[in-house]
């Protein structure tokens, strides 16, 4: 298997902010921002599912406790976000092992400039038939 997060808990501990029984935490590299945190799994995971309940937990327990620290040390702001896509090749851009990004933010920092100021332009207003659609479709699940 070929995968960076894997190698740093083998090979590279340096490199680790903080370790916990089921997770481990460092600095994301590449950054988006300073202080871009990135909470991962121990277990080799692609998805939450793959997790059992101990460790799904203490991966959300240690996001909120970095998320708490970077709102307190670092950021006025934080972001925290996760993504699934394995339609995209693994790259150094794009990691096949479950985790949690922690973004320190900004009023109108450097992201909000570049990029999420276009967001205006991608959001929709949601309508009826979707909500009928999808609330059908998920209802009950």
């Amino acid at each position: 298997m070929n995968c960076p997060f894997c190698m740093i808990l083998r090979e590279q501990q340096d490199r680790i902010i903080r370790q916990t029984e089921y997770t481990f935490t460092v600095l994301s590299d590449p950054r988006l921002m300073s202080g871009h945190l990135l909470v991962i799994p121990k277990k080799h995971a692609e998805k939450f599912s793959e997790l059992v309940r101990e460790e799904r937990y203490e991966l959300f327990d240690e996001t909120v406790r970095w998320e708490e620290i970077v709102l307190r040390d670092i950021a006025s702001g934080c972001d925290i976000s996760q993504h699934y896509r394995p339609f995209i090749p693994q790259s150094k851009l794009k990691i096949d092992h479950l985790h949690i990004h922690i973004r320190p933010r900004e009023f109108e920092d450097e992201l909000y400039r570049k990029v999420q100021v276009h967001e205006k332009d991608v959001f929709a207003a949601l309508s009826e038939d979707e909500l009928r659609k999808f609330s059908a479709l998920l209802s009950d699940k």
